[in-house]
């Protein structure tokens, strides 16, 4: 929950204290920082809340993925029953909110595309990867934040900022420099073009969710449910309609499927359809950077990978890219203020 905090008179406050001294210099500091909180800011910055989670709980895909591939389980299976079981998941929240299950019929159109966007994303990325690296293709995936502002300045026409550019660049730097390859493989004009259609259908999904009025005034659980469950039907038609699924026969896969299914589906899911209507989707694919950040955070500590100064400088670069969005301009002022909360203290 977040409180409006309505205009406090700290100056009186100041008043008080004695401006010479070093608490008092903090306190004066505090009085220049805005602490006026309306609708529309408190709106913004839970959208670049959500944004965040969105990207860091989908960043750990590969924390669950891996070891059920490494298991043997295939790309079909995998992605079929993240799915199937993150559908009843929401099912349950729009119940325990008493919302309603009904549609529009004006909505279900929409609500198709949606489900055929996501299921061509998810299954072309996971194809990409008996062309290349996975590390690469995951890479290549991250152009859909240059795609999405394409997307918003030519057909929406949404005036693109020069700070914006910026960021873009910054992120896909720091995304390049977090990417590893680890079996050698080169680019493979195959993969890449596989790679490419993941990208610019989930850029596609992305500016749908907030520029598709019926989608866009929908509620944001409503939403991510038939968007999973039309996916789910088109992933179990991948699978065969079921004849090609492989058994799940060890308790702790299940598990690893329910956390696939709960934390980078559910969670995130919901996260992004709700950052993009209080945000926008330029700034909501920006924050996606954080994804590969958080899947080499996973990678190092758990996986036990290199941390190297090439990821360090990557992570630096998508930090602070994603902090310049999220503070739109204003970035060199709030580190000044905060500089000035520890002035020097003077020499007796």
């Amino acid at each position: 929950m977040f409180f409006v905090v309505k205009q406090v008179d700290f100056n009186g406050i100041c008043r008080v204290l004695n401006h010479r001294d070093w608490v008092g210099k903090i306190a004066w500091h505090l009085c220049q920082t805005p602490f006026v909180m309306g609708n529309e800011t408190n709106q913004k910055l839970k959208g670049y809340l959500l944004g965040a989670i969105a990207a860091a709980t989908y960043g750990m895909n590969p924390l669950f993925a891996k070891p059920l591939y490494e298991n043997g389980l295939s790309m079909d299976t995998v992605l079929f029953y993240r799915y199937v079981m993150a559908v009843p998941v929401i099912a349950l929240m729009i119940k325990l909110r008493g919302r309603s299950f009904k549609l529009q019929r004006k909505a279900v159109f929409p609500l198709i595309v949606m489900g055929v966007l996501l299921s061509i994303s998810s299954l072309t990325l996971f194809y990409s990867y008996t062309y290349m690296d996975a590390g690469l293709a995951s890479t290549l995936l991250f152009i859909y934040p240059v795609l999405v502002a394409v997307i918003m300045a030519v057909v929406f026409k949404e005036k693109i900022s020069r700070q914006t550019v910026i960021c873009i660049i910054m992120a896909l730097a720091g995304i390049v420099l977090l990417s590893r390859g680890s079996d050698g493989k080169g680019l493979n004009p195959i993969g890449v073009a596989i790679v490419m259609v993941s990208s610019v259908t989930y850029a596609i999904y992305l500016v749908a969710v907030n520029q598709w009025k019926v989608l866009k005034e929908m509620p944001t659980v409503q939403l991510t449910f038939y968007a999973l469950l039309f996916s789910t039907v088109i992933l179990f038609g991948k699978t065969g309609f079921g004849m090609h699924l492989q058994p799940i026969t060890q308790w702790y896969e299940w598990l690893l499927l329910l956390c696939l299914a709960i934390l980078p589906t559910v969670v995130s899911f919901l996260a992004t359809t709700q950052a993009i209507h209080y945000i926008g989707p330029t700034p909501t694919a920006i924050l996606g950077s954080l994804e590969p950040l958080t899947a080499v955070v996973f990678g190092v500590l758990v996986f036990h990978e290199a941390f190297t100064s090439r990821l360090v400088l990557g992570m630096l670069l998508i930090i602070t890219a994603v902090t310049i969005i999220v503070s739109k301009g204003n970035f060199a002022t709030y580190l000044l203020r905060f500089r000035k909360l520890f002035p020097k203290l003077k020499k007796k």
